[in-house]
């Protein structure tokens, strides 16, 4: 019976602790680059403040295997940082719901064909028990080997990411020519219409909420000016 007590009530002063942890969701699933030697490429880190608060987090390590010829630097907004020498420099600031859209990872491939991952664990300032962690993953290939990514007349497209996605899939695109109408379309594995999205030219990142999706395999299909450009497959997972 003493037992049984001493288990419950350390059960009771660990509630705290896991319903802090849950207050800032990391909301883009495993970032991933892949590119060619010498490429660089640029990601967006979704995070989300559901708490009540403002939240402060700074760097606190940045953990894994990033090689010697490959670099990655933190952005926010224009400010971009060495997580490497500028640790104590890494500061984010959440207003209470705020989804935060302008932290960026900057990955530079190097010149050595390698593969590899790495985390990046924020702490609050005002309560080390609040934590999360950024994760990512890096290919770098040959150049003759193919990368992800639709280069075209108008437009610069990557592959949707996280493939396959959890909670949320996102693009990256870089518009050539700003007067083009420029859509992703979504349609089901029987080709049903899920969801149609428009590529802002002010922008380079479109992340699709795909939560509440049902599990299964997807199309995807990039139009320019209505003019059926190229499709690939989506998968979402639960």
């Amino acid at each position: 019976m003493k037992r049984l007590l001493i288990f419950f009530t350390w059960l009771w002063l660990l509630v705290p602790v896991f319903s802090e942890a849950q207050q800032v969701r990391v909301l883009s699933d495993g970032v991933e680059f892949r590119g060619d030697l010498g490429s660089t490429q640029r990601k967006t880190i979704l995070l989300e403040n559901e708490s009540k608060e403002v939240k402060t987090y700074l760097l606190k390590s940045l953990r894994g295997n990033v090689g010697s010829s490959q670099t990655v630097r933190i952005c926010i907004g224009e400010n971009c940082f060495d997580p490497k020498k500028d640790l104590a420099k890494i500061k984010l600031e959440l207003e209470p719901g705020e989804l935060l859209t302008d932290l960026y990872l900057v990955f530079d491939m190097g010149i050595v064909e390698t593969r590899g991952s790495f985390d990046l664990s924020f702490v609050n300032e005002n309560n080390l028990r609040d934590q999360f962690v950024v994760e990512a993953r890096y290919e770098v290939e040959d150049p003759s080997n193919k990368v992800d990514e639709f280069d075209y007349k108008d437009i610069v497209l990557s592959d949707v990411y996280p493939n396959p996605s959890v909670r949320i899939a996102q693009f990256d695109y870089a518009l050539k020519n700003k007067s083009i109408k420029a859509r992703i379309a979504i349609n089901s594995f029987i080709g049903n219409p899920i969801a149609n999205y428009e590529l802002d030219p002010d922008r380079n990142t479109l992340a699709i909420n795909v939560s509440d999706f049902n599990p299964g395999v997807y199309f995807y299909t990039l139009f320019l000016d209505n003019k059926n450009i190229v499709t690939k497959k989506l998968v979402v997972k639960k």
